[in-house]
This record gives C-alpha cells, structure tokens and sequence, in this order.
C-alpha cells in the first residue's frame, strides 16, 4: 500500500496491522473452540484439533474476503508422496492430516496414558500409510500416459511495475513479447501464453498495435493467451467498465474468447467499502478500479480446451473445480507477481497454483510476468520453472487431460465434516460437565 499505493506510510502500517489482526481473530477462533473441547473433554478432547482447525481456517476463508492464501495444506505442495492425498481431500484435507500430527505430538507431551500413546501410534501409522501411497500413485503415473500431448510457451517479459503504466514504453514492451513469442513458436510451441496485463494497450481496441500479434499468431498457425486490459462503453449515464481479462487468439489471427477475471484483488484491482475507508484517497486513487467479470469462461482451440486464471484465482480451488467441471483439460495461470518483488509470496503463488494440478488431476502451467513461470504435472511435480526477475520464453510438454479425481467427484467433505463437528462441541460444551447426564 506503501509502495504501490501512494499511501504514507503513517496510514499503510495500520491499515497492515490492522489485516493482521483481522486475519489472527481466526487462529483465536480455534484455540477458542480447543479450550472448549479440552475444558468438556479433558485431555481426550485435544484429538479434536484437526476439525477445529479446519473449521477455523474455513471461516478464516469465507469471512476473510473469501481469500485462502496459504491454507496450512498448501505448506506440502513441494513434497509430493504426501500431497497426493489432495487428489482425494482437497487442500483442507491435508490441512487436517497435518493438525492431526502435531496433535500427536502434543498428546505425547501432555500425557502418559496409554490410550494417547496408542492413538499416537495409530497417526504415525496413517501418516506412513499416506506416504506410501502417494509413492506408489506417482509411480504408477498413470496420468502421464493418457491425453494428446500439446507443447506450451511461456512467456516472462520481465516488465518492472513502474514501466508497465509509461506510455513511451509501450513499443519496447510489445516488441519483447512479440520476441518472445517467436522464441517459443521456434521452440514447438503450440499455444503461447502472455502473462496478466502484459500488452501494454487495450488488446481488441487497439488494432494497429495488435497486428502484429494478430499477424505471428496467423503466419505460425498458434493460438495466443493474450494478458489485457478490456473495456465496455457504459450507455445511458453508466459509466466505463474496465475489467482485467484473457484473449483467445486463434490461428487466423482473430480473438476467439474473452475471459474477464472474476476474482479481484482487494485493495489491488479495487477497494472495498471506499465511503468508510475515505481517509485512504490516494489509494483510491492510485488502485485500478476494475469491474468483476460473470462468467468462468473455457477456451477452446485446435481440438484442446483449457481454462485460464488470473493471478490469485490460481489459489482458489473452487474455481479449477468450476473449470474442470465445464471441460477444462488443462489449468492454465497468468499472472503479474510484480507486485512481490523477492519475498516469499512468490514462491507460495507458484506451489498454491501447483497444489490445483494435484486436485484436479491436471498439467498446470503458469506465465508470470516477472516469475515464477513454469508447468506441473498432475502428481504436483515441476516439470518447468524459470527463475525470478528474467526475460525467458519456457517451452514445456504436457498432456490435455479428461479423467476426474475423487476430490473433483466429492468436493470438501473434509470440511462439511469439521464444521459439523466443530458446532457438536460447542452444543455439548454448552454445559459444564458435571451436569452432563
């Protein structure tokens, strides 16, 4: 906010601060809920804590504008035997298997009793077991034998933020990814991907600068992912809608699709409650004031159909669920990761976007505009990966994908059982015990 938003760091702190303390009243929640359970349970009720905490982080995600950036599950993205187990829970299912463990762990410290100690034993025993058999699933691979292979371009302009908005650079932007492009089309490239808002220009408003993209799409025969700015004309005293979307470039040339990004970042792409949050002007100011598109859009290609999310729509496993619902075959991401620099975020985007394959059974692959840009397979692996803060044209060979995993089938049930549990505790608890019949 300080640093992108023009805001004095007097207001940035607080307002940080104040997220801070917003996002922690959710981890209060569930040493709330615990206290109950182990005050009614006694010690027995600490094995309660995988639920609570899933309950908990849920919560965190509904109520914290609906944004689950870093889910304790998704800390296993890189370890791939154990994230396997994503493909049948979803994240929040290895939120609990990680909770369980430390909840062990914890029943050891606090007890000697020989029923802690075995249900220790019986959580080591589920936790090898997990790991087995996500060996053995990424050893059978079978994912990696069935669909048409399709070779993908990956293009990371490496734009500094501060460049992206100066007109007198517009030419020497376009003319590096129209560069770039011509990188990945000689590498056999047969879809390329341009991160988010990487044309520097209103992709289908400006057609003079638009024709050379146009132009290479048509002469190589390879559809295009165009990273854009959109717009519709407001009429009868509405005003301009400005939305951040993907266009689907075929191979005449022409823009096929739209895909307008549903998801929008608060206080990045808009601001919410701006009359309350007056004092913040130039943050108003400085944010783009973007509308939310309707629709979660497939694109469909040369026989291929895939999906494409926005930036941080990549950690919301709802929506690849929506997109392989509606026929996905292959996750796509672009993105502008900018915004970051070199702090960890960066690499938590990547492995969260990662964990999506895995869910889904999917290749994903991923264009950033100043990394990490990369592919992975359906197991979680990466199988491409540039590095941050380069100008790179990725090629990576993956599959297009119809087969349904079980947590794409089931959803999460891991949660509808944790709050329900959850809300059984704090009726039981309701009542001191000793009046408990």
């Amino acid at each position: 906010m300080a640093a992108h938003g023009d805001l004095s760091p007097v207001v940035a702190y607080p307002l940080m601060i104040g997220l801070a303390v917003h996002l922690g009243l959710f981890v209060g929640l569930f040493a709330y809920l615990l206290g109950r359970a182990v005050r009614r349970f006694g010690m027995a009720g600490v094995w309660l804590s995988p639920v609570l905490w899933v309950a908990s982080e849920w919560t965190r995600v509904l109520l914290g504008w609906q944004f689950p950036w870093v889910v304790l599950g998704s800390s296993q993205a890189a370890v791939v035997p154990v994230v396997q187990l994503a493909s049948v829970t979803g994240m929040y299912g290895l939120s609990a298997l990680l909770a369980l463990t430390a909840t062990a762990a914890a029943a050891l410290a606090l007890s000697r009793k020989p029923a802690h100690r075995r249900g220790a034993a019986i959580v080591a025993a589920i936790v090898i077991a997990n790991f087995a058999w996500g060996t053995w699933r990424v050893t059978q691979g079978s994912l990696l034998k069935v669909g048409n292979p399709i070779r993908v371009g990956l293009l990371q302009g490496n734009v500094p933020q501060e460049d992206k908005q100066n007109p007198a650079l517009r030419d020497a932007i376009l003319d590096r990814y129209v560069s770039l492009s011509r990188q990945a089309i000689a590498g056999g490239a047969q879809l390329v991907l341009w991160p988010e808002a990487s044309a520097p220009f209103y992709f289908d408003f400006d057609a003079n600068l638009a024709e050379p993209v146009r132009r290479l799409a048509a002469q190589a025969r390879v559809p295009f992912v165009i990273g854009t700015d959109d717009f519709e004309r407001g009429g009868n005293g509405q005003p301009d809608r400005y939305y951040n979307a993907a266009v689907l470039v075929g191979t005449d040339g022409r823009s096929r699709a739209t895909y307008r990004k549903v998801r929008l970042v608060p206080f990045g792409e808009y601001v919410p409650f701006k009359r309350l949050l007056f004092f913040v002007g130039p943050l108003i100011e400085a944010v783009s004031d973007f509308t939310p598109g309707q629709t979660l859009t497939v694109f469909e290609s040369e026989g291929s159909r895939f999906s494409v999310a926005i930036c941080y729509e990549a950690v919301y496993a709802g929506m690849a669920q929506e997109f392989v619902a509606d026929g996905s075959q292959l996750l796509t991401t672009i993105t502008n990761d900018a915004w970051f620099g070199r702090s960890s975020a960066a690499f938590q985007h990547f492995d969260q976007a990662a964990l999506r394959a895995v869910e889904q059974g999917r290749y994903l692959v991923r264009a950033a505009n100043t990394g990490i840009s990369g592919a992975v397979d359906p197991y979680g692996r990466v199988i491409a990966r540039s590095t941050l803060f380069e100008a790179s044209a990725t090629v990576a060979d993956v599959r297009l994908l119809s087969d349904r995993t079980v947590y794409h089938a089931v959803g999460d049930v891991v949660v509808w059982i944790s709050l329900a549990m959850a809300g059984a505790v704090l009726w039981i608890a309701r009542r001191p015990k000793d009046k408990q019949p």
